[in-house]
């Protein structure tokens, strides 16, 4: 009766006005302007992430919009995975500008989470273990418990089950109970999983309690119904079961945790099943694979369509199971992750095969279920979790264990054992000793190594530098003894692509990489140079419109001969009469595409008709070009715009 008031409250709750439910959780002008979500409050109904998204961006304190901002990256994952990924990634972005390690931190807690759910089980766990690093100790619970999701998708449960162990030791020590809760409803998960139904049902309670006292339905109390209703199902117990699944639903809906409704709905097929309800399952079925399709997560709807697939077995449709549960294998990719569901899809594809005689793809498909079934429920994870338990129940226990004499007995010999134990463990620390000393020296002989290959890297690009400047001298003292004015004019041109490269190998040793060149710096840098030259500083000025952009040496130098080509041509035609002028630059990195673009504000047509005469400056363009793999498009209508669009061949 309780429960069913429990939903009648939600059902009510969820139609009132969205006002009253915005000023329930975020109020600028009051001094407590936001009431967390599922922390402080959870009086709203499904429309509470758009209150969220159109709050976070007024508000001007910078810890409660990272708080708004990130409970709306955890809270859409359980809708949108992508769109949660956005707000995170979004988020991720104004800490680091902020230099606020601790968010950047919890931030990441929620990128873990989501890319866990996106399939991304290997990104997932690094991600969480840097966010470990970067959090308060009150944090690491929820680091934990996705650190133990991870796990347990990848087939290792005893791993998910220390795990588990290790955040209800943490979560005692804060005296934090929902943390305590959610690593009992993990527990009683994975006791689940193991088939120890009756041990799983009285964790699944705990948690239960747990939850419970803080009066507060978040997704982790939704969660843990639907684990509790699968414990009673497992026991055959299926109104018991019914009562879970249906609470769980409830909130699911009001919150819109579609994650949990595709859990669920999953088990309900099962369920309505089993209490012959076929019409129900399906439209459970059904259901399952709604949620999942919303959340567009491979995990839920490769578990919908094995519970469609089991459906259509006991319902004796077994064409109709293979195709269902050839589908959810389909789904599941080489990086699933998940045997354990996977191992009941190949036994499910079994029993569908030989319901329909097909007898040789049903042998392939039990031994397929027997392979991944020995690799998940191993005796040794048998025994860990087993141990665990025992630890943990031992450590909860108030009065201490009378120790018999034989245990004294046994204590001895473990006594001695440990004496041999330790003489072994000290020759190990000894030779690890050595071992670690032996590296040391090896690896001071390689930083020598290094450092000396470091500094001749330096100095071929330092001489490689001085003798370019030395060629590029020699130009401008030839040019001052010609009389003839073109050809002072083109060495002094070929001067000045003589210290554009320069100036490529200037900076490699003077910077910290010896492959690659920062551009905007050297734009500048080759600006001054030759607006310098050409003694028109005061009146033609430059603005580099890009950010910081670094390419290898290969690009560089013939992007720097192009721009060195325009900009001396601009200072040469674009600005005759002394007009003051403006130079713009630009390259930006687009994929593997560079943007490079050049515009003044000259006379046009003119200087461009004049630029093509020169000759060979705009065929050392067009050569450069081509080098590149590149194109170049002109536009001369208002001042003169030239872009250029190259292959980005990065270095490997």
């Amino acid at each position: 009766m309780s429960r069913f008031f429990t939903v009648l409250v939600f059902f009510i709750c969820s139609f009132l006005s969205p006002e009253i439910v915005r000023s329930q959780i975020v109020d600028f002008k009051s001094e407590n302007s936001y009431k967390r979500v599922f922390i402080d409050t959870d009086n709203f109904g499904i429309s509470y992430l758009d209150i969220l998204e159109n709050a976070y961006p007024l508000s001007k304190n910078d810890t409660i919009q990272f708080n708004i901002l990130n409970d709306l990256g955890y809270y859409w994952h359980t809708r949108n995975l992508t769109k949660a990924l956005n707000f995170t990634k979004e988020g991720l972005q104004l800490t680091r500008e902020k230099k606020d390690t601790l968010w950047e931190g919890r931030f990441q807690i929620t990128e873990g989470a989501i890319l866990l759910r996106m399939e991304k089980l290997d990104s997932a766990r690094f991600t969480l273990e840097s966010a470990m690093k970067k959090v308060l100790e009150r944090d690491l619970p929820l680091v934990y418990t996705q650190l133990g999701y991870v796990y347990e998708r990848q087939g290792k449960l005893d791993k998910a089950a220390d795990i588990a162990m290790e955040t209800l030791i943490l979560a005692d020590q804060l005296k934090d109970k929902r943390a305590m809760a959610v690593a009992f409803s993990d527990l009683s998960n994975l006791f689940w999983k193991q088939s120890r139904y009756e041990k799983a049902l009285e964790y699944g309670q705990k948690a239960l309690t747990l939850f419970e006292e803080r009066g507060l339905n978040d997704l982790d109390y939704d969660f843990t119904l639907y684990v509790v209703g699968n414990c009673y199902m497992a026991l055959d117990k299926h109104e018991e079961a019914l009562n879970y699944f249906e609470h769980s639903i409830a909130i699911g809906e009001r919150y819109g945790f579609y994650n949990n409704l595709c859990d669920v709905y999953i088990s309900m097929v099962y369920l309505k099943a089993y209490m012959n309800d076929f019409e129900a399952a399906d439209l459970a079925g059904e259901n399952a694979v709604k949620y999942g399709e919303l959340l567009d997560n491979n995990f839920m709807l490769m578990r919908s369509w094995l519970s469609i697939g089991k459906l259509q077995n006991l319902q004796g449709k077994y064409i109709s199971s293979i195709e269902s549960l050839e589908r959810s294998i389909e789904i599941a990719t080489a990086d699933f992750g998940d045997d354990f569901y996977l191992s009941q899809a190949y036994e499910a594809l079994g029993k569908a095969y030989a319901g329909n005689h097909n007898y040789r793809e049903a042998y392939q498909a039990y031994a397929e279920y027997d392979k991944l079934k020995k690799e998940i429920f191993t005796a040794e994870a048998d025994q860990h979790i087993s141990l665990l338990l025992t630890e943990f129940d031992v450590a909860q226990k108030e009065s201490t264990i009378i120790v018999q004499e034989n245990q004294i007995k046994k204590q001895r010999s473990t006594q001695t054992l440990m004496i041999l134990i330790g003489g072994l463990l000290l020759l190990i620390l000894l030779l690890l000793y050595n071992t670690i000393e032996t590296n040391k020296k090896k690896n001071r002989l390689l930083k020598k190594q290094n450092d000396e290959k470091e500094f001749l890297l330096k100095e071929i690009h330092h001489r490689v530098k001085n003798n370019l400047e030395v060629v590029s001298s020699l130009l401008s003292l030839q040019s001052e003894q010609v009389n003839d004015a073109k050809v002072s004019d083109a060495m002094q041109k070929s001067q000045l692509r003589v210290h554009s490269m320069s100036m490529i190998h200037q900076k490699l040793y003077q910077g910290k990489s010896f492959s690659s060149i920062e551009m905007k710096e050297y734009f500048e840098n080759l600006w001054d140079y030759i607006v310098d030259i050409y003694g028109a500083s005061e009146r033609i000025h430059i603005a580099c419109e890009m950010k910081e952009l670094k390419l290898d040496v290969d690009t560089a130098i013939p992007i720097g001969l192009i721009v060195n080509e325009l900009f001396t041509n601009a200072l040469k035609y674009a600005f005759p009469d002394n007009r003051k002028g403006l130079i713009k630059i630009s390259l930006i990195e687009s994929g593997n595409q560079l943007h490079l673009e050049v515009s003044d504000n000259g006379i046009g047509k003119n200087y461009y008709d004049k630029m093509e005469g020169t000759g060979f400056g705009t065929q050392l363009i067009e050569l450069l070009t081509r080098q590149l793999e590149g194109k170049m498009s002109l536009n001369v209508k208002k001042g003169t715009a030239v872009s250029f669009e190259f292959q980005n061949h990065k270095a490997a």
